[in-house]
């Protein structure tokens, strides 16, 4: 079975943008489709609409969503994607975002793309998609069974957790470093912790940047290699005892961030990524080594200060570490500075991730990084509503391939 991916888009043919998007799609067994519109269904949708683009293409646009939303072109999913240079298209994406998830139940991904984009940069969106779409039961699941191990292979850290009867037995973590290596040694001290051998794992998922390496060493056990979206979501959900329902997950990881809407454990809205570093938990290290403290030590530091006393823009990390420098160099606590930290890092979040995506209640934020208080201090403050925290939240990409796999049992 071949998934249709109905592409909502303006300016893709720009810079073999188009070709990256169909070869992302064709590398996770999916296909772009469009659906079909007349000139005069463009004028009616723009009409029903209430807004006049400019731009044909954005027309065009529109008019396709409400094929999409009047049932009368069939798709599995939608990927809607605009030039991130252009404002009037970032408008007409988030709108079209909004109608069709108040007019359909399709899972949908939005993404701003350059003139540089590549297919590794889609890969995870479209796979997400595809997953949505083809193990949805396998998402809605809501215990796990046997004795699963799940391994997430990410940017900053690797962790292992290791679940049997529906409860974490073994967890374990390392900076990451050489991909197999790292897996081997945070399995290896989770499997310890749990009084069990690499023979007693029943099944196996693992996840983020090196899934398919580690899928491919430890083939003998891996079930599951899938991408962090649904994964970490999945982790989430349940860490956080939120598997009936809505929620908004937020998950600031070291290279990217992630914003997950989910329905019963299930997610149908995605956004990841951010222009620059600096709106991820690297400008938080990077501020960490420049006041010469342990990142774990910046959220209680920044819990004693006041972001107001220190404004600070990491919209872009090296400017970003500027503002530090001659905030500092001004005279201003590090405490202060350690909250203006983590609330520009909220703020960027916020303007780039959250926009694209509706805020369903509770807010779950996750990851490595809600271990900094003073950053959940700050994403509450912005979003006017304390995060949930669950125990083990840095787990949860390990704790959602465990999940998963059991599936598979």
């Amino acid at each position: 079975m071949t998934i249709k991916i109905a592409q909502l888009s303006c300016g893709t043919e720009y810079s073999s943008v188009q070709y990256e998007i169909d070869k992302a799609a064709r590398s996770v067994g999916a296909k772009v489709v469009y659906p079909d519109v007349s000139a005069a269904d463009i004028e009616i949708a723009v009409e029903r609409f209430g807004f006049r683009p400019r731009s044909n293409q954005l027309k065009l646009m529109i008019a396709r969503a409400v094929q999409l939303a009047d049932g009368n072109y069939a798709a599995d999913a939608v990927f809607i994607t605009t030039c991130f240079r252009c404002a009037e298209a970032a408008l007409v994406r988030n709108e079209v975002r909004r109608f069709i998830q108040e007019n359909t139940n399709l899972p949908v991904v939005t993404y701003s793309f350059t003139e540089r984009l590549k297919a590794s940069q889609l890969l995870t969106r479209m796979e997400a998609l595809v997953t949505i779409v083809t193990r949805k039961e396998l998402l809605a699941r809501e215990r796990q069974a046997g004795i699963t191990a799940g391994l997430d292979s990410g940017s900053s850290t690797t962790k292992a957790v290791i679940m049997q009867d529906n409860k974490i037995i073994g967890k374990a973590w390392t900076p990451s470093h050489n991909v197999v290596e790292s897996a081997t040694a945070v399995l290896n001290e989770a499997l310890a912790q749990a009084g069990l051998e690499y023979k007693d794992i029943d099944a196996m998922g693992t996840t983020g940047y090196g899934r398919f390496t580690l899928g491919e060493h430890f083939k003998d056990k891996v079930k599951l290699v899938q991408e962090e979206l649904t994964v970490n979501s999945k982790g989430a959900v349940w860490l956080a005892d939120r598997q009936r329902g809505e929620a908004t997950i937020i998950d600031i990881g070291g290279m990217d961030n992630k914003a997950i809407t989910v329905r019963d454990g299930i997610p149908d809205n995605f956004t990841m990524g951010g222009v620059c570093a600096g709106a991820s938990g690297r400008f938080l290290e990077m501020t960490s080594r420049r006041l010469k403290i342990d990142v774990t030590q910046l959220g209680a530091l920044a819990d004693k200060g006041d972001w107001r006393n220190a404004k600070m823009n990491s919209y872009c990390s090296v400017f970003g570490i500027q503002d530090l420098v001659t905030t500092l160099g001004d005279g201003k606590s590090f405490e202060d500075v350690a909250a203006a930290a983590c609330h520009s890092v909220a703020e960027q979040v916020y303007e780039q991730q959250l926009q694209e995506i509706d805020v369903r209640h509770p807010i779950i934020q996750v990851g490595g990084t809600s271990l900094i208080s003073g950053l959940v201090t700050a994403i509450g403050d912005v979003l006017g509503e304390k995060p949930i925290v669950p125990e083990n939240s840095q787990f949860i990409g390990a704790v959602g391939g465990a999940l998963l796999s059991s599936g598979f049992l």
